[in-house]
């Protein structure tokens, strides 16, 4: 779905031309600012809780928090007839990103996570081209490279490389990588078994499938004492602002601006997470760090199509 003349008229879903393109970019913000939010929560939530169950506590919330909407909408049948690659794919877009990401802010700051987590497009192109045969051309090539230099150099610097390091935010850094890898997987995934199967009926099902992922492991490291009201408060927001209300902007922002549009959420995550542990959890920003930040931007907007070589630049 393109901004050009060709579809000036209207929108999916009936929304005029003109009021999409007014409204679009309110709603990318506003994702962008949820989403950059959920590093926060995460890491309030993981320091008492621990990893797995402040995820398991994320997806079941988020679950409980759409399952009514769902009903609501009369989508449940779509549900009950792809619930298996539904509850699947939740495995691989939450279930397990999720887990990783609370594992890895256990020990690096909110920043660093969302700006690994900027490398998903590419994961998400290294995917699709292996799996669907879909290669990228030279331009997204040269993307890739770039990215994925940026993540080096990001890291040899942040993940005990050096000396003196303990190598524990090695093992941080290679979680957050880990579950952009998962979302890179889930994103073929649910192009080949949840093709035109209703987005909330998807966003669903894959909440209470990575609910039921991680329903035991959740139960058998809950904590040995009750975390705190700030803890609680962190995951609820988790669950019901980052990741229900999140999924449906994300999709309402695919039917007015298009899929390349939307992607773009994903420069504007680190800015908020930066902020947000910057001012409420006191954390440092390096020029360094923003340095291969810029680095891994380029990659990702070149790599995921946003941008080509060789002609003008422009944002489809």
């Amino acid at each position: 779905m393109s901004g050009d003349g060709k579809n000036a008229a209207a929108q999916p879903g009936g929304v005029p031309a003109d009021a999409a393109g007014r409204s679009w970019v309110v709603d990318l913000v506003l994702l962008a600012a949820l989403w950059g939010a959920s590093f926060l929560f995460m890491r309030v939530g993981a320091a008492e809780f621990g990893a797995l169950p402040a995820a398991g506590m994320r997806v079941a919330v988020a679950a409980l928090f759409l399952l009514p909407l769902l009903l609501s909408r009369g989508q449940f049948g779509a549900l009950r007839q792809h619930w298996k690659a539904a509850l699947g794919v939740g495995v691989l877009n939450s279930g397990l990103p999720f887990a990783l990401f609370c594992f890895a802010l256990l020990t690096i700051n909110t920043g660093l996570a969302a700006v690994l987590n900027a490398t998903v497009p590419m994961f998400g192109a290294l995917v699709a081209w292996a799996w669907f045969g879909d290669r990228p051309d030279g331009s997204r090539l040269t993307g890739l490279v770039i990215g994925f230099a940026g993540v080096a150099l990001l890291a040899s610097r942040s993940a005990g490389f050096h000396a003196g390091g303990d190598g524990s935010a090695l093992w941080a850094v290679l979680a957050c990588l880990g579950a952009c890898l998962c979302y890179g997987i889930s994103a073929s995934a649910t192009r080949r078994w949840l093709q035109g199967v209703p987005a909330l009926a998807t966003a669903t099902g894959s909440q209470v499938g990575a609910t039921l992922f991680l329903l035991l492991p959740a139960l058998w490291l809950a904590p040995a004492r009750m975390p705190s009201l700030k803890a609680w408060l962190s995951l609820v927001a988790l669950g019901v602002a980052c990741t229900g209300l999140a999924y449906i902007l994300f999709f309402r922002l695919i039917a007015r601006a298009g899929p390349a549009k939307a992607l773009t959420v994903t420069f504007l995550v680190p800015v908020f997470a930066v902020f947000y542990g910057a001012v409420f959890l006191g954390e440092t920003v390096t020029p360094w760090m923003l340095g291969c930040a810029a680095v891994i931007v380029c990659g990702v907007a070149l790599s995921s199509g946003l941008v080509r070589l060789g002609r003008r630049t422009t944002v489809r």
